[in-house]
């Protein structure tokens, strides 16, 4: 058997080195995967996304490849529990299956204005003729987060969706459980 010289191992080892590092690359670069890395909050983003929508929880959906948050509004946490007459109501699942509902079998499209500090795309969205921000807070199942404080007006006196229990507000929710912040 024939022995390699020193050299000619040590560049078989930087051969083999700097395609595991190639390799890495490529498999763990951004947007490898929808629920792999983010994109930091400076990086460019584009005016439009559209496609089929599908709810992480009351306020965020993966539209497409893009993870779009709504703007505007606040809406339960998946694991927040809110009280209603007396008894649990899991109000993040239920925020989250209205989102779904609000969607239906359409396509959503989302005007994106910004990225939030998670990289994800802040923008306000439609599935068919719906305004899917406005539709969560006027059907009580998200509040207004700097928009949309007519149409929690309205669901708070008609008593709709969170507004017909007991329940903390999203952000001082996520701030008591601090494991519940967004990925």
């Amino acid at each position: 058997m024939r022995r390699w010289s020193r050299r000619r191992r040590r560049e078989v080892v930087r051969l083999a080195a700097l395609l595991a590092l190639a390799a890495a690359t490529a498999f763990f670069g951004r947007g490898h995967w929808p629920y792999g890395m983010r994109s930091g909050s400076s990086d460019p983003f584009p005016a439009e996304v559209s496609g089929w929508g599908r709810p992480i929880d009351g306020d965020s959906l993966w539209v497409g490849r893009n993870e779009v948050r709504l703007k505007g509004i606040d809406a339960p946490e998946g694991r927040q529990t809110c009280q209603r007459n007396g008894a649990a109501w899991r109000c993040g699942d239920a925020a989250r299956d209205a989102l779904q509902s609000m969607i239906g079998r359409d396509d959503v499209t989302c005007s994106v204005s910004e990225r939030d500090k998670y990289g994800r795309l802040l923008a306000a969205c439609r599935a068919g003729d719906r305004n899917l921000n406005a539709g969560m807070v006027a059907a009580g199942m998200a509040v207004a987060y700097g928009s949309y404080w007519r149409e929690e007006a309205d669901a708070k006196a008609s008593h709709r969706g969170i507004w017909k229990s007991e329940f903390q507000m999203p952000r001082q929710w996520r701030e008591e459980n601090s494991d519940a912040q967004p990925r």
